[in-house]
């Protein structure tokens, strides 16, 4: 069952230069924008189109996956059967890798009385204008992590990635049993040799310059602040484990130059938000292309530092620090703000995502279209041209 077992030892053995990857027994391959990555999962290009929970549909994935990338299938807010489902109809669509995304499981958060209270004080007044109750906020505030592994393992897609922590050994010998490939995501150098302690497949490099939520072990902890080029840099020396770039890419011209720092495969999202098959709302879209300031770190939307384009909710609750409750409860708070300000077309309460890089993201394409402008960008890069 073991699909990558015998080969992470040789992976790590490589490394890639412009010249093209080099074993360490001195045998060069042609110049390209393959990796150990890439051919082990016959891709054409080592990219990872990211998981992004409200954007990422089983479409979406299949023509990632379909185009020669690997498609990210976002679960961490479903339940396991929708889970089973949103999986079932990924495999319909496409017979080619794919990942699968979940949190790692968080404590539920001791609150007082007094700052939930606060909280929905704090926020009535939104609520009010939406026309919506006060929500519940009594867990659980998200599925339930032992149920969702379940399904992963029956289901046993050739790669489960994660973030907010390590993987227990359980669950990660789990993976093991079902050749199923483990891919965990850090945010420091620190994060990342407790990953590799752990024994994961892979470990995605998450910059500081990323959008979305920050993959910080602690919910609590302060953004470190390194960078893509730093955090890559600083591993690829230390770390035998083979790496994934992530963190303000959005070019062919950055995916080499992600690999020459040692990376083996880079994972991109905000370069596909506004993808054709992207299930990225109007609201969103319409921030994205018409956005007035560039996307700032906040907790307001779920209590996690998350990077995305400051709307009117994200703005003026910066000046209530104390309202934020702690990861995942915020995000039980402010979500049915979120879905009914989708709902009628407005933007003003949605957490729009995006990476420091948006400024480069591009419009009116498909998944498909992207994935070989990004191959074409890469090869051009090098002198080569397109396969």
């Amino acid at each position: 069952m073991a699909k990558f077992g015998n080969i992470i030892h040789s992976i790590a053995q490589s490394s890639w230069s412009e010249e093209g990857w080099v074993s360490k027994m001195g045998q060069t391959k042609r110049p390209s924008l393959e990796t150990p990555f890439s051919k082990r999962l016959h891709l054409r290009l080592p990219l990872i189109v990211a998981p992004m929970a409200g954007v990422t549909t089983p479409e979406m994935v299949a023509h990632a996956s379909n185009a020669g990338a690997v498609g990210s299938l976002p679960c961490a807010y479903l339940s396991p059967d929708q889970m089973t489902e949103a999986i079932a109809k990924t495999n319909l669509l496409t017979t080619r890798p794919f990942a699968v995304n979940l949190f790692l499981p968080s404590p539920v958060p001791r609150v007082s009385k007094d700052r939930i209270q606060a909280a929905l004080e704090v926020t009535a007044p939104y609520r009010d204008e939406m026309s919506i109750e006060a929500p519940s906020l009594l867990p659980p505030f998200l599925p339930n992590f032992e149920a969702q592994f379940e399904v992963l393992l029956r289901t046993s897609p050739t790669l489960f990635s994660f973030v907010f922590g390590v993987l227990d050994r359980e669950h990660m010998q789990a993976c093991r049993d079902r050749g199923i490939a483990t891919v965990g995501t850090a945010t420091t150098l620190e994060e990342a040799l407790e990953l590799e302690e752990s024994g994961v497949n892979y470990i995605c490099l998450q910059g500081t310059e990323a959008g979305g939520h920050r993959a910080i072990f602690e919910p609590e902890q302060d953004e470190p602040g390194v960078s893509m080029k730093d955090l890559l840099e600083s591993a690829a020396s230390k770390l035998k484990t083979p790496l994934i770039a992530a963190g303000g890419i959005m070019t062919g011209q950055e995916i080499v130059r992600a690999l020459k720092l040692g990376a083996q495969a880079v994972q991109m999202g905000t370069a596909f938000l506004l993808a054709d098959e992207a299930a990225t709302s109007k609201p969103y879209r319409d921030v994205l292309l018409n956005r007035s300031a560039g996307p700032e770190l906040t907790r307001v939307f779920t209590g996690r530092l998350a990077r995305g384009i400051p709307t009117r909710f994200q703005t003026e609750m910066k000046a209530s620090p104390h309202a934020i409750l702690p990861f995942p409860m915020q995000h039980a708070l402010t979500r049915p703000l979120r879905a009914k300000s989708e709902t009628i077309g407005s933007s003003q309460f949605i957490s729009a995502w995006a990476g420091q890089n948006v400024a480069e993201i591009r419009n009116g394409f498909s998944t498909v279209s992207l994935i070989h402008e990004l191959e074409r960008e890469g090869l051009a890069s090098l002198g080569l041209g397109s396969r």
